[in-house]
Parts: C-alpha cells; sequence; structure tokens
C-alpha cells in the first residue's frame, strides 16, 4: 500500500497520521499487510457475542455469528457484515493466488479471504483475518 495519502477512502490519513495512530506492530499489518504470527491474536479462539471494528478507523466489518473454529491460527469468518464493508485485492505475491481483504472505509489491510477448503460454513468461504486488525466491541449482556 502507498505510503502516501489517498482520497480513494472515507477515511483518509497521511502515512505518518497512521504511524501516529496505531502501534509499531497494527501499523506493520494493517498499512504494510504484513501477517501477524499464528496461534498469538488476541481474538483466535474468542467465542465473546460482539461486533469486529478495523482497529484502524472503527468501521464494523464481522459479527461474532459468522465467526468459526478453522484450527489456522487466526480468526475465521464465512462473511462479512456486508459486501460493501470489506474490498477485495488480487495477491499474488508469495507464489500463490490469494485475493486480499481490506477494509473498504479506510483501505487497511484485515486479512484473505478462500473458498473450496470444505468447512461446514454456508458460504464455503474463509475470511482469515489478523487480530491485530480488529477490534471486538462485546454485545450488551
Amino acid at each position: 500500500m502507498s505510503p502516501e495519502q489517498t482520497d480513494r477512502y472515507a477515511v483518509t490519513l497521511t502515512d505518518q497520521q497512521w504511524r501516529e495512530r496505531l502501534s509499531a506492530d497494527e501499523y506493520q499489518v494493517l498499512r504494510r499487510a504484513a501477517t501477524e504470527a499464528p496461534f498469538r491474536g488476541e481474538y483466535t479462539d474468542t467465542k465473546t457475542v460482539g461486533v469486529y471494528s478495523c482497529r484502524a478507523c472503527g468501521a464494523e466489518l464481522f459479527r461474532s455469528d459468522t465467526k468459526f473454529t478453522s484450527h489456522c491460527g487466526w480468526p475465521s469468518f464465512y462473511s462479512p457484515l456486508a459486501g460493501d464493508r470489506v474490498e477485495y485485492i488480487e495477491d499474488s505475491s508469495h507464489g500463490m493466488r490469494r485475493v486480499e481483504v481490506r477494509c473498504a472505509a479506510c483501505g487497511s489491510h484485515l486479512g484473505h479471504v478462500f473458498e473450496g477448503e470444505g468447512y461446514d460454513t454456508p458460504t464455503d468461504q474463509r475470511y482469515c483475518i489478523n487480530s491485530i486488525s480488529l477490534r471486538l466491541t462485546p454485545d450488551p449482556s
């Protein structure tokens, strides 16, 4: 992702503003498309009911009722809240064809989406999302 400000998104900050807003690790994943280590993220195994939002801009992205256990090392969802909440970018890095998932509001890297892996989900998709890209707001009990 270019370090320059882009007007393509509703939330637009300069690279320096993102660096000031995010921790070093958050910046690397959200703004430079790094990947956090597997099985270390705070939301990998959580069962808390609520909404997962973009850690960079606060846009609501996923609900806990679409989260499922995939044993892949990162939180997995079978669908975003709505199709316009995320954007999809063809990713041919690392010698494979993948589809990157970004926040549609700010362009931050969230993870990747995979299809046809055989999980018992309504969409046959696995949104493999970095915990560090998300913030969970529990539903009031």
